[in-house]
């Protein structure tokens, strides 16, 4: 008897059907023997409509309330998946993350965990019950409902699982496993059987919507054995081949002598590119222009400072999209120099003239394994990249994709 801990993405969970789906596969695991923990995402679409609507009453809503309003995504269908493995005559109970509790900090709206306490759960397993917990969201130490960004419930099953010491974490997504590249935008892209920690780490902080990359980061500090695979598959295929589908993360290296030099390609959509213009080249001046940034929480990309000219330089960044009028806000009002931005790198608008057709990078190397390309809306193909024998050392044929790739 494992115990074992599964995870739904919205498209899973996109449907009372799907939910049923979900109840038999899980349902088939429980009756097999193993202790079984679920993670459900909301449906798909839910966390963006509850969001929409705080929006229609104001532009800038607080990001506590934002926490409260998103966190109900999650509730339902927790709630309707219980009710979907009862009626498939399961014991099952689902709580919310303050119940359990995931314990965060007070970062609303990208709030870390903690710790988890995992007694109650384990006490409702010894009993033969299937737990379901909430994604995405937890409790803060003044008891504020408090939620983990997007992609969070990656996250909190992965969490659950190194709090519960969990056999495996299978995350169901609407693909079969991690890709070369997103096969929705390359046909030809393939699926791997395996990857290592560190590659998946690589492609998730590089823009792979497979995983979210803080649940790489927890699997690799508490070692957790993690499997990606499909939810769209037959829910009662036999255990055996599906324990055995999709693609494995492992911490074993690959023993190969020689491995493809590119091992994956991913990239983000929906990035804004800010400038800074014209500011006094001297010791400290990245901090004086990403630390009010950072203060508010805003995670920053892709940064290049240019060349000096007569004493001044550009300092060139991009945010998430999300993100960009907040940090538009912070840069206007503290830092001295001529702020430029652009809505688009990546898919966006607004950065054919530094993207275009080939997509030339504007930003290349931040780190040891990755070569980041920033492009134009609509340039995710292989030929906008323009992945060349001279520039990886390897055959373009071999990877497709488009924002980064990731050298092995």
């Amino acid at each position: 008897m494992a115990l074992i801990v599964h995870k739904y993405g919205g498209t899973s969970m996109g449907s009372v059907e799907r939910i049923k789906n979900v109840a038999k596969r899980v349902a088939k695991w429980q009756k097999a023997g193993h202790k079984m923990v679920v993670v459900p995402s909301a449906m798909s679409g839910e966390t963006n409509r509850l969001l929409g609507l705080a929006k229609e009453i104001t532009s800038q809503p607080s990001p506590r309330e934002l926490d409260m309003i998103a966190a109900t995504g999650e509730q339902v269908s927790s709630g309707l998946l219980a009710i979907a493995l009862q009626e498939a005559g399961v014991d099952a109970v689902s709580y919310a993350g303050w119940q359990v509790p995931v314990k965060t900090d007070s970062a609303f709206t990208k709030a870390r965990i903690s710790d988890i306490d995992g007694e109650r759960v384990l006490r409702d397993l010894d009993a033969g019950k299937v737990v379901v917990i909430t994604g995405f969201q937890g409790i803060d130490p003044d008891g504020n409902i408090t939620t983990l960004g997007r992609g969070g419930s990656d996250t909190s099953a992965v969490a659950v699982a190194a709090a519960l010491k969990a056999d495996e974490c299978l995350i169901y997504t609407d693909v079969d496993g991690v890709y070369t590249t997103d096969p929705r935008v390359v046909e030809e892209a393939r699926r791997l059987d395996r990857v290592t920690f560190e590659e998946m780490l690589e492609m998730a902080s590089l823009g792979s919507k497979v995983l979210q990359i803080r649940s790489v980061e927890f699997a690799g500090k508490y070692q957790v054995k993690t499997r990606v695979l499909s939810s769209l598959t037959d829910p009662l295929i036999p255990l055996d081949a599906e324990m055995k589908s999709g693609t494995l993360i492992t911490f074993e290296e690959d023993e190969t002598m020689e491995k493809a030099v590119i091992s994956g390609i991913a990239f983000q959509r929906d990035e804004a590119r800010i400038a800074v213009m014209g500011v006094p080249d001297k010791p400290g001046i990245a901090y004086q222009i990403l630390g009010p940034v950072a203060d508010a929480n805003i995670d920053v990309d892709m940064i290049i400072q240019n060349q000096s000219v007569e004493g001044k330089t550009a300092f060139t960044f991009t945010v998430g999209r999300g993100d960009y009028q907040r940090a538009m806000d912070i840069l206007t009002n503290q830092v001295k120099g001529h702020v430029q931005a652009e809505q688009g790198a990546g898919r966006s608008e607004g950065v054919e003239g530094f993207g275009g057709r080939r997509g030339h990078a504007f930003a290349c190397g931040h780190r040891e394994h990755d070569v980041p390309h920033a492009v134009g809306r609509g340039h995710q193909h292989p030929d906008d990249l323009d992945v060349r024998n001279q520039d990886f050392g390897a055959d373009r044929r071999e990877v497709y994709g488009a924002r980064s790739a990731r050298a092995a």
